[in-house]
């Protein structure tokens, strides 16, 4: 149903990509707070799982300490896939007893993965091996990540919805991309950062100074 990968890029950014059969993954999925780190909260999905492990790791307390508590006290958590993920490059894994079909996680250096529903294993071995050969935008290696994984197999059926976001020192997502449905969800994903990624640090300059932000390039824009 979905695979995810979650990374960190050492520089104090934070980012998120996921892609699933079901549509509109992202907004279920995707958990990101600057200057604390990233969670996923996928399989039978519950968003106030991310939510509370973000809270969790926002106190200090380390990933595997923050996935443990929310484990611990939550009901039905045999149906839910969670990875948590700090910016000092701990992580953490839980795949319930309930886990959709294949199913697997995986922590790197500073990135973890998990899946469900997957072809085989080696989907998410792919994401994780992808990232950590990778170089350049941490947006960039994400999005190369989760292609790979469909490369190598995917899930065990056509994904249709995939989404891309990163965090890093302002209180928004500075990059936050979704295509909600379609037969090729990762590619035109791909095309949308195209777009996206040079124009990104412009956008963070408008919102905190407009007056001294570069202009926006449209007609009317003078």
């Amino acid at each position: 149903m979905t695979f995810s990968i979650l990374a960190i890029d050492g520089n104090g950014a934070v980012g998120m990509a996921v892609t699933s059969s079901s549509p509109a993954v992202a907004a279920r999925c995707i958990h990101l707070r600057a200057g604390v780190g990233g969670a996923a909260s996928q399989n039978v999905t519950d968003p106030r799982l991310g939510v509370e492990l973000l809270d969790a790791l926002e106190t200090g307390i380390g990933a595997r300490a923050a996935l443990d508590g929310v484990v611990r006290k939550r009901q039905l958590i045999e149906y839910r896939q969670l990875t948590a993920l700090g910016l000092n490059g701990e992580s953490a894994t839980f795949s319930g007893a309930e886990t959709l079909g294949v199913h697997h996680d995986r922590t790197g250096s500073g990135v973890v993965a998990a899946g469900n529903m997957l072809s085989g294993t080696e989907v998410i071995d792919a994401l994780i091996e992808a990232f950590e050969s990778s170089t350049g935008e941490l947006e960039e290696r994400l999005l190369s990540a989760l292609a790979a994984g469909l490369e190598a197999g995917g899930e065990a059926g056509p994904v249709h919805s995939a989404g891309l976001a990163v965090v890093r020192t302002v209180p928004w997502r500075e990059t936050d991309l979704r295509v909600d449905w379609s037969e090729k969800p990762i590619a035109e994903l791909r095309e949308l950062l195209k777009v996206w990624l040079p124009q990104r640090d412009d956008y963070v300059a408008r919102g905190l100074n407009p007056a001294a932000a570069p202009s926006y390039g449209v007609p009317g824009d003078e």
